[in-house]
């Protein structure tokens, strides 16, 4: 199966509204270079290069199933992608134990951190841990996923689309709802070269 059939196969499975857990995609079968050609880059040099660029943080969320907790992880891989319709777009790995709960939920919710949410970040960032013991939040309005406190935003979200992206997918998201978050006019918590940075 290639990647735009993976993609649709992840779609259909997120509208089917099963039960089940959703399982990371297989990696897709094309490639860019074949098995007995030297990669062109090595991936140390190609996370030095491309931590050259800043980006912010966010964390997403998403509403547990009946009885469960719900779902989060720290994520900088975040971007709008459309005006009409409004969508945004976040990447994430296929070996991430979150991110099939996130997509059995069918919605999440974008939190823009602010530069004092480091630690917050830090905490979504670990796997298997207990991420929203002592975090204050409410439930956003379209999805009910949890809005955290002290944001620098939020954007609340129903999964529109997948697509396979190598190691990640890409998830698509239609925004639903969205407004400034009670840390909005603080500076936006940043990540470069491994670390975080205060904007200004």
């Amino acid at each position: 199966m290639g990647q735009a059939g993976m993609a649709e196969a992840a779609v259909r499975y997120l509208r089917s509204g099963r039960s089940l857990a959703v399982e990371a995609l297989p990696r897709p079968e094309l490639r860019c270079v074949r098995e007995d050609e030297r990669a062109p880059l090595e991936q140390a040099e190609f996370r030095r290069v491309l931590g050259s660029f800043a980006s912010g943080v966010t964390v997403v969320t998403a509403p547990g199933a009946p009885g469960a907790e719900p779902a989060g992880f720290a994520c900088q891989s975040f971007s709008s992608l459309s005006l009409d319709p409004p969508l945004v777009a976040f990447m994430v790995g296929r070996t991430s134990t979150t991110w099939p709960r996130i997509a059995q939920a069918g919605v999440f919710c974008v939190n823009v951190l602010s530069a004092e949410q480091g630690e917050l970040c830090r905490a979504f960032a670990v796997s298997g841990a207990d991420k929203f013991a002592g975090v204050a939040h409410d439930p956003a309005p379209a999805s009910g996923s949890p809005r955290l406190a002290g944001t620098l935003a939020w954007i609340d979200c129903t999964i529109h689309a997948v697509h396979t992206g190598g190691d990640h997918l890409i998830v698509v998201g239609r925004v639903d709802a969205l407004g400034p978050g009670d840390g909005d006019g603080e500076p936006p918590l940043l990540f470069h070269k491994g670390r975080f940075l205060q904007a200004g």
